[in-house]
This record gives C-alpha cells, sequence and structure tokens, in this order.
C-alpha cells in the first residue's frame, strides 16, 4: 500500500519502540525505513524537468504568435490610415511581412497594372505617360511599408521593379551615347595643357616683380 511520505514517517517512529527490543537488526530495520520515507518526500517535490505551466508573459520567446499576431507592435506614425492598417495586418495576418506582400499587391500593383494595360507600346514609351501611375506607385510601397514599420527598400519591392521593367519597358528603345566627336575631343585635351605655360609665366613675372620692389 502506498502511504505519503510523511505517513511513512510517522509509522516507522511508531514502529522504533517495539523494534528497540530486537537489537540490532531492528535498529538497521527502522534506519532504512527513515530513507525510504525521506526520499518519498523529495520525489514528490522536486519537479518534472522541462515542464513549466507558468504563463508569465516575460517567460514568451520573441516572436512566438498565439495563433494570429495578437502581439502589439509598433506603427510607423499616428495617422488614421497607418493606424487602420495595423490593426487589420495585427488582427488577420500572422506576419506584417505578410500583410505588406497582400496590401502593396492590391492597392499599389493592381491599379498600376490597370492603367499600363490602357497605354499602347509607343505610350508606354514616353516617360510623361508612364510617370504618374510609376510614381504613385513608389509612394504607394514606400508609405505601406513606413506604416508598417518595413524597411524600405526591400526585397520583395525590388523584385516588383525588375518584372515591371522587364514586362512593360523591355522593347523601348535606349538612348545610346557614343564618343564625342574628335575636335571636341581635342580641344578638351589642349586647353589645359596650353594654360599650363601660361600660368608659369604669370608667377615668374609675378616672382621678378616682387624681387625689384624689395
Amino acid at each position: 500500500m502506498y502511504l505519503p511520505g510523511n505517513q511513512k514517517t510517522k509509522k516507522c517512529l511508531k514502529m522504533r519502540g517495539s523494534l528497540s527490543s530486537m537489537g540490532f537488526v531492528g535498529i538497521l530495520f527502522w534506519a532504512a525505513c527513515v530513507l525510504l520515507a525521506c526520499r518519498g518526500t523529495e520525489v514528490q517535490q522536486t519537479p518534472t524537468p522541462g515542464y513549466n505551466f507558468t504563463t508569465n508573459a516575460s517567460h514568451v520567446p520573441h516572436g512566438f504568435s498565439y495563433g494570429i499576431n495578437a502581439e502589439k507592435q509598433a506603427c510607423g506614425n499616428k495617422s488614421d490610415i497607418c493606424e487602420d492598417l495595423c490593426s487589420l495586418c495585427d488582427s488577420s495576418f500572422y506576419t506584417r511581412t505578410e500583410c505588406y506582400e497582400t496590401l502593396i499587391m492590391i492597392d499599389c500593383h493592381e491599379p498600376f497594372k490597370k492603367t499600363m494595360s490602357n497605354l499602347s507600346a509607343t505610350d508606354l514609351c514616353t516617360w510623361d505617360n508612364i510617370m504618374s501611375p510609376y510614381d504613385n506607385f513608389t509612394v504607394c510601397t514606400e508609405t505601406k511599408a513606413e506604416c508598417l514599420w518595413i524597411p524600405y527598400p526591400n526585397k520583395l519591392v525590388e523584385t516588383m521593379f525588375v518584372d515591371i521593367h522587364a514586362k512593360y519597358f523591355k522593347s523601348c528603345p535606349t538612348q545610346e551615347y557614343g564618343d564625342p566627336p574628335p575636335s571636341v575631343v581635342f580641344a578638351l585635351v589642349m586647353t589645359p595643357i596650353c594654360l599650363i605655360p601660361v600660368m608659369v609665366v604669370l608667377v615668374v613675372m609675378k616672382t621678378k616683380n616682387g624681387d625689384r620692389r624689395s
């Protein structure tokens, strides 16, 4: 029958009087009984290693999320737009990076694609036609990154810009700059060379005039 440590100890103490009459064997039996009772008490008081059910928030590892991102994170600024974006991301997404990717695809990239699809191949190569949607896309991605406290520029945005240039501006002609005419090169090279002797003569004349005055 199992007995708690305290009960075992009491039983052993009661047995002490009766065992004392048995001599040396009785004393050994009584000592073994006390030892077993003490070990039983230590086993009950020793916590099981690896299991700590403390729910203190300070023991939660950094970055651990209880399902949806329940931890209140910093927002880029206190504007209403940023506060709404931060609340949406923290309540509906596991990470703000996932939220940022979704937002720029819906709010930034989709309007940009819609505008670009209405332009012809010739219009796509004219900066005046694409300057406004291009700037709007840049500002949109940067503003959302600042609100969600995400570094900008980032790898996601850089990849999107590369894809945009490869898709819309690949066929646009590029202006190649060649070497200037030989006459221009000759004038640019000879001008400083001719000025060197003139500067030397002026320095020598200035020095001589100074010596004569002294």
